[in-house]
């Protein structure tokens, strides 16, 4: 294995300078639009190496950015895109929310709240869509059950986290399962019994902090289980193993045909709506894009091969590997404030490691997302906490100490790291 250069990692060095420079000067993380900052990236990456001239530069970032992987990743994207516009304009998103507020225990109040931000965001893929649904309800829990605000907002956001990490149509899992190459049920299922444990003790947690409480959720709390019928045959059919294209396919047409029978929209709309959802995932697209050029300017000039030497030096196991893959992937997270970006930029990399240490693509799919997810639902400035924070009038240092199921998260997973054994 040559050792490589560090120095070859200088355009994501240039990307975090700028990002975290310019969230730290404008104190606002997300004003500065990501797929700038890796546009200068790539910039930078065409100055290096000498030894090639710009047209070799030129095809090599064209061969990066039309990986098949990158491909097929941004076509997942823009399905998953589709799925969800169309499922939300069908009143999928409000009668998954409603059926969730409806059949909650009204003594066990927090926990509900938690258990219900698992199954919207396993079932609609976005945390941030499930911190706004339900924070409005957790302050008014809050307000009237006299429960602390920041612990009620903690739980909406391990609930939000649980599904991110986990569901089908989540852009992190098609990030992760693509780069990793490996199929969403075999990842879901591996991730699966890692994050179980954290889960059911976070759960614990909250019953104890607040057992016997109870309010009176205000508002229509009508909803239909047809409209959320799209979200039980993507979780089904994806466990069973089905293509991911049929799978986001056959969710789209049947939303789609929910929203027409209900009049939620006309058939002239349809369209439209499928397209707003597409619009949705059109930033993580190009950054994947852009991504990929860059990843490929950077393994030829020996960026990988120096990774892959400092953890051969470092670890002498395929745990050490794993455990080397959790750091690459929290760190990145860390620095971009976004688990789908951390994992697109961590993925090849993590990839390179796992082949080299003999680690299951499931596996490495599995600890890539798991750690990128553990970063994100912690730090105060990443999108998850900021909305709940900002919806809540409180301040994200006030949610972080009740942001167990991160926390158990990565315990579970350096837990199963240390003394699971992998299947096959």
């Amino acid at each position: 294995m040559k050792k490589g250069s560090i120095s070859a990692w200088l355009p994501i060095f240039v990307f975090l300078i700028l990002f975290i420079g310019f969230g730290v000067i404008t104190n606002d993380f997300y004003l500065m639009p990501a797929p700038v900052g890796f546009l200068i990236a790539l910039v930078v990456a065409f100055f290096q190496n000498g030894k090639l001239s710009l047209n070799e530069k030129l095809s090599l970032a064209a061969k990066g950015a039309g990986n098949e992987n990158i491909m097929i990743m941004c076509l997942v994207f823009l399905l998953a895109g589709a799925f969800s516009g169309s499922v939300s304009a069908a009143g999928g998103a409000t009668s998954a929310v409603n059926f969730g507020l409806s059949i909650l225990p009204t003594n066990v109040a927090v926990v509900g709240i938690f258990i219900i931000g698992c199954l919207i965001s396993l079932s609609m893929g976005t945390s941030v869509g499930t911190v706004v649904a339900l924070t409005p309800i957790a302050v008014g829990i809050s307000d009237k059950a006299g429960i602390p605000m920041a612990l009620c907002v903690g739980a909406v956001v391990c609930g939000a986290m649980f599904g991110d990490n986990l569901s089908m149509i989540s852009d992190t899992t098609i990030a992760a399962t693509r780069t990793q190459g490996c199929e969403m049920n075999d990842k879901f299922k591996e991730n699966f019994k890692i994050v179980l444990p954290a889960a059911v003790i976070t759960l614990g947690i909250f019953l104890a902090l607040t057992f016997n409480t109870s309010y009176v959720v205000d508002g229509d709390l009508s909803y239909d289980i047809v409209r959320i019928l799209p979200y039980a045959l993507v979780l089904i059919t994806a466990l069973m193993g089905i293509n991911v294209f049929i799978v986001l396919s056959l969710g789209t047409v049947f939303s789609i045909c929910v929203g027409l029978f209900y009049g939620d929209f006309g058939v002239l709309d349809m369209f439209g709506v499928i397209g707003s959802g597409m619009e949705g995932m059109f930033e993580i697209t190009i950054i994947s894009i852009i991504v990929g050029a860059v990843f490929a300017l950077i393994k030829e000039n020996g960026g990988v091969d120096y990774v892959i030497a400092a953890i051969k030096s470092s670890v002498k196991s395929k745990k050490g590997a794993e455990l080397g893959i959790g750091v690459i992937s929290l760190a990145t997270d860390v620095a971009t404030a976004n688990n789908t970006v951390a994992i697109v930029i961590a993925g090849p990399v993590v990839k390179e490691i796992s082949e080299e240490f003999d680690i299951s693509p499931k596996r490495s799919a599995s600890l890539l997302d798991i750690f990128a997810a553990v970063g994100q639902g912690i730090i105060p400035y990443g999108a998850q906490v900021l909305t709940a924070a900002s919806l809540a009038a409180i301040s994200p240092i006030e949610v972080i100490p009740y942001l167990f199921y991160p926390m158990l998260m990565a315990i579970s997973a350096l837990c199963f790291i240390g003394f699971g054994k992998e299947k096959a």
